[in-house]
């Protein structure tokens, strides 16, 4: 796919608002931004307009609005206001730009506008304002895949940037849209889709296609063999399923190499569950219902080998992995009472169907940790919808968890604040003896436990214990701050980030990880 056939629109920069290209100008900024008119040269002439404006309108800064202009001015007369409402306060953050802009262009939508130029006035405060509001605004401009694929149509003709900060990604903010937006395509796409059209056979088919001719190199191990040999918890999570080829597992392995000599290296690990039944512990009672997204932590592994291939950075090696599976309920179903011996050689002693990310990421995160014992400076991640524990913690953020030398390098409080300066907060748990003592086995014929019989929900410390668990199971607990090769890992329980199904999404944490992992090295 062209990069171009995965943007929501056509993005293009603009030099003024009097561009007769576009059928409306849409101006999003807070009651303070008032003040800045007269000096951004960009937008001036349209300062009388808004002034007066806001004498008929008082809350015109905390809601959108549709308001006539001359055309001398703003060549389709058409003048959207979008307000941030407050950003001064303590507790306000640069999503208020994201938020407005959203609006902004649904509004635009409604009215039939076509071509909408953007702009966002900039805030000392929020350097990254223009940036997030460009996000916000290509969210209701997405078309789903399979509407696309039908009826191959598109919501605008294109969406015009004009830049007016002076910023570091105001200065590329053309570029930068059209890696996150590219990259968001592919995150939802996987993500949202169903699980039929993304069954697992699918998802590698599409991502092939996204990564075809690129700078990604796209292995697909397809052979359910090898499969249940070298990862054979995965293979138990997909047993179910395997008895319909269409269903049958994949496991995409993703990598880019960046020019220069490599400084860092990154394993990415997404959870990929197509539908998640529950197996035999099935989900009773509606909460199947919007299990597809169960997948969206493989969606981000996408997504961000998407922006990685659009941006090329130097200096870094990236390797993701993608596991595929559906789990499925049948006769063939793996159960609780089993033990299940994985890659690492631990003995997994199976108590709850409904607690399969974790074993489906097992076995490639211990190949990952093989990988990076020969690597450049490796940081391994596990990215995942894990745990309803995760969601009545935090909401809609994400949940980091640093093992101990990825605590000592600092990578959670970096990255935290690389969320909030772009609009995407991420939230840091910690880990504690007890969560590693949870995991150990209760009897002769396992290694470890899975988890318990209980829902997370209901299972105290429910989403900071799979953290532990996954470092036992593959053994990267053995190579902690106090042995002879320290590695690097981060646990991120997405919960359900990325919104409410059947929603559109908004790819999370995809933006805090671009921003903090690659845009460094471009």
């Amino acid at each position: 796919m062209s990069l171009q056939s995965l943007l929501s629109t056509k993005i293009v920069r603009a030099a003024s608002i009097a561009d007769a290209a576009f059928d409306a100008v849409v101006l999003v900024g807070s009651q303070e931004n008032v003040k800045q008119f007269g000096a951004i040269q960009q937008v001036s002439a349209i300062a009388p307009v808004v002034d007066n404006f806001l004498k008929l309108h008082r809350g015109a800064f905390h809601s959108a609005s549709l308001v006539q202009v001359d055309s001398s001015v703003v060549p389709s007369g058409r003048l959207i206001l979008s307000g941030t409402g407050h950003v001064s306060r303590d507790y306000d953050d640069v999503r208020r730009y994201q938020a407005a802009a959203r609006k902004g262009i649904e509004l635009a939508l409604s009215a039939g506008v076509k071509s909408p130029l953007l702009v966002t006035l900039p805030n000392a405060r929020f350097p990254n304002a223009e940036l997030v509001a460009a996000l916000g605004a290509l969210t209701p401009v997405y078309t789903p895949l399979n509407v696309r694929e039908e009826e191959n149509k598109q919501k605008l003709q294109q969406l015009g940037l004009l830049a007016v900060g002076e910023s570091p990604t105001s200065v590329r903010l053309e570029q930068l849209v059209e890696a996150y937006d590219a990259s968001f395509t592919v995150c939802r796409d996987v993500g949202e889709t169903g699980p039929e059209r993304m069954a697992p056979p699918r998802v590698a088919e599409y991502i092939q296609g996204a990564f075809a001719n690129g700078n990604i190199k796209v292995t697909v191990i397809d052979d359910q063999n090898v499969i249940l040999k070298d990862f054979p918890l995965m293979a138990a999570v997909n047993r179910a399923a395997n008895a319909v080829k269409e269903h049958q597992a994949r496991l995409i392995r993703l990598e880019y190499v960046g020019e220069g000599e490599t400084q860092d290296t990154f394993f990415v690990v997404g959870k990929g569950v197509t539908i998640d039944t529950g197996g035999c512990d099935l989900k009773t009672g509606g909460h199947m219902f919007g299990m597809c997204r169960d997948k969206y932590g493989s969606a981000v592994v996408g997504g961000f080998f998407k922006a990685i291939d659009v941006l090329k950075p130097k200096n870094i090696k990236a390797v993701g992995y993608m596991c595929m599976v559906r789990n499925s309920i049948g006769s063939r179903a793996y159960t609780c009472d089993e033990v299940i011996t994985s890659r690492s050689g631990k003995r997994i002693h199976i108590y709850n169907t409904d607690a399969e990310g974790r074993l489906t990421m097992l076995d490639p995160l211990t190949l990952a940790k093989e990988e990076a014992l020969k690597a450049k400076n490796p940081h391994l991640f596990t990215v995942a919808t894990l745990t309803g524990h995760e969601v009545l913690s935090y909401g809609y953020y994400a949940a980091i968890m640093d093992n101990g030398p990825a605590k000592a390098s600092g990578w959670a409080r970096r990255v935290q604040e690389v969320g909030d300066e772009f609009g995407q907060p991420i939230e840091i748990s910690r880990l504690h003896p007890e969560d590693f003592a949870f995991h150990l086995a209760e009897c002769e014929q396992a290694d470890l436990r899975q988890g318990n019989t209980k829902p997370s929900v209901a299972t105290l410390r429910g989403h900071q214990t799979p953290a532990a668990f996954l470092q036992m199971a593959s053994r990267i607990d053995e190579h902690g701050t106090d042995s002879s090769h320290p590695l690097k890992y981060s646990h991120i329980d997405m919960g359900g980030c990325e919104g409410d199904h059947p929603s559109v999404s908004f790819p999370n944490p995809l933006v805090t990880l671009v921003a903090g992992l690659v845009l460094p090295y471009v």
